[in-house]
């Protein structure tokens, strides 16, 4: 049975106020649910976070780290640090840092193996473009990824990567791909860890739906056969769409 998904990605927003704010409105709303709830504050308001969420359901995660342990590295943040605060899980490869930040495939496979080599879980982001869409290129693009930074993994590195699917297409434009577009990307995605490395690991690996998923379309995609659930952007902001969102699995 595939763990279900909900994780808050927060980008660059709310300062310590607004942080300490909704996370209280959301220890307040959180409703009864067998979905792995996270969010992923600023760096600045991480460690605020892992302590205002101790014994709460809700995992504070970072979206971001060095591939390196330390160094000249002005604005980094390394694993052991994140680690130092109770961070045991990391969003690797977002769409937004692939295109502002130019991290390449080949710079997330190290950043991916020094997660691993710190125990820790990484969310690790992948997807099409509009015009990779529009050229029947998506299966190409999405597998290219995968295979670059997670197909030189042994196998047993499986149980500590989660997936989320972005079709960058639909990130912040107000547009959705169909649920069945969604299931289409995710079947493929199965198919691909099952010929790489096996049908159990392929069965096992949560892969999650990250382009903008709302309180109005997250129960039909989620209900979708390999749909395990969403990274959220905009409506992890708020905590009654961010309820309302992890609601969608009951």
């Amino acid at each position: 049975m595939r763990t279900k998904i909900v994780a808050g990605n927060w980008k660059m927003n709310m300062d310590k106020a607004g942080t300490k704010a909704l996370l209280s409105d959301l220890i307040a709303e959180l409703p009864q649910t067998g979905a792995l709830v996270m969010v992923a504050p600023t760096f600045v308001n991480l460690e605020s976070a892992v302590d205002q969420l101790n014994g709460i359901r809700i995992e504070a995660v970072a979206q971001n780290m060095h591939f390196e342990d330390s160094g000249a590295y002005t604005g980094e943040i390394s694993a052991d640090m994140l680690r130092s605060i109770g961070i045991q899980t990391v969003i690797l490869g977002h769409s937004e840092r692939r295109a502002y930040f130019h991290e390449t495939d080949e710079l997330l496979e190290k950043k991916v193996a020094k997660a691993l080599e710190k125990d820790m879980r990484v969310i690790f982001c992948f997807g099409e473009e509009l015009a990779d869409r529009k050229a029947g290129k998506h299966f190409e693009v999405v597998e290219r990824q995968l295979s670059r930074a997670l197909f030189n993994l042994p196998e047993s590195a499986w149980n500590q990567i989660i997936l989320a699917y972005e079709p960058v297409w639909a990130i912040g434009t107000g547009e959705t791909a169909s649920p069945e577009q969604a299931q289409e990307m995710h079947a493929f995605i199965r198919q691909r860890l099952a010929a790489a490395f096996s049908e159990a690991t392929a069965e096992s690996v949560s892969i999650l739906y990250g382009g903008s998923v709302k309180p109005g379309n997250a129960k039909e995609i989620f209900s979708k056969k390999d749909v395990d659930g969403g990274l959220i952007g905009g409506a992890a902001l708020n905590a009654a769409d961010f309820v309302a969102i992890i609601k969608a699995f009951d």
